[in-house]
């Protein structure tokens, strides 16, 4: 077999899950630094890997309409003076990472899990990232709540979706119980926190790692795979 004809096995498509919330700012700037990571990789020639999102409801047990965001900051925090200085560290991450956030836009804090179920909605039709973009700018960026039906139909409508096909689908129970047996498997698995990366199903990360131990860690999928 001649040199051209030899496979190449980077050409093969690499998976990363990110098990991540949408209410989550560590997950907002892990998304950042994986973006960056993968543009490094395309800078060298290296093939995109296919990126796929999982859930993780930070707080499942909250209320389908919410809670104000006050009463939720003295619960988690002690208060919003407190969570003002636990905030500062993910600020200052966040504008390293070109993330303006926000946090005094927010007033209420959603139960996620129409949010999830609307980017498996998203990814079973392609990509899901440009929803799930578009679910954490909302919230972080825009304070808005991303815990409703209408709002998470127009902002499925920002991210190129058809709007009324959203919102019948979250109108309705389906998906739901792929959402439970999703976190489940995440739980199995030994996830307790977010964001998570699964790199090729042989690497797992946790935290919002800096784009070059993401870099680092694909690197070395490929070659394991290649040498498999």
């Amino acid at each position: 077999m001649d040199a051209e004809a030899t496979p190449d096995p980077r050409s093969d498509p690499l998976v990363i899950d990110v098990v991540s919330d949408v209410v989550c700012p560590w997950c907002y700037v892990g998304k950042r630094h994986l973006e960056v990571a993968i543009a490094m990789l395309e800078e060298q020639g290296e093939p995109r890997p296919v990126v796929r999102w999982h859930p993780f409801e930070l707080n499942p047990d909250l209320p389908a309409d919410g809670v104000p965001r006050r009463d939720y900051l003295e619960r988690k925090f002690g208060g919003p003076t407190r969570a003002a200085q636990i905030y500062d560290r993910v600020r200052s991450a966040g504008t390293q990472a070109g993330i303006a956030f926000d946090f005094d836009r927010i007033e209420r804090q959603p139960n996620t899990r129409d949010a999830h179920r609307l980017i498996a909605w998203a990814q079973n039709r392609g990509d899901a990232e440009p929803t799930v973009e578009r679910l954490f700018r909302a919230y972080f960026l825009e304070g808005r709540f991303v815990g409703g039906t209408s709002e998470l139909a127009a902002l499925a409508a920002d991210a190129g979706h058809d709007a009324d096909a959203a919102r019948e689908f979250l109108h309705s129970d389906v998906g739901r119980g792929e959402i439970e047996e999703a976190e489940e498997r995440a739980r199995s698995l030994g996830i307790t926190g977010v964001p998570f990366f699964i790199i090729d199903g042989r690497y797992g990360l946790s935290g919002a790692q800096p784009s070059e131990v993401l870099v680092r860690a694909i690197r070395n999928a490929r070659e394991r795979a290649a040498a498999d």
